[in-house]
């Protein structure tokens, strides 16, 4: 297994263990479906994503507060992904 692959597991994994179950499941989905497409350097930025509290990215995700400049692309593919039908199956 790539360190890449492993890396993507790894985040995998930090996206389906939030501290709060809405971000738990919409991170678990878009993880699921976006994280093999995404570059290392997108991971790293996901990476750094999964390092901020779960109140702001809930937040973010949901339009109630304007993202971290550096977040602002990768909160609106999330917004985008949840909006779309079956973006938030379990």
């Amino acid at each position: 297994m790539s360190d890449l692959a492993i890396k993507r597991k790894k985040l995998l994994i930090r996206s389906m263990r939030r501290g709060t179950k809405e971000m738990d499941l919409i991170l678990k989905n878009f993880s699921k479906l976006r994280l093999g497409f995404m570059s290392e350097e997108e991971l790293h930025l996901y990476e750094k994503l999964l390092s901020e509290n779960d109140q702001d990215l809930y937040q973010w995700c949901t339009g109630q507060a304007f993202a971290k400049q550096e977040f602002e692309t990768l909160i609106s593919d999330i917004r985008d992904f949840i909006s779309e039908p079956g973006g938030l199956d379990p």
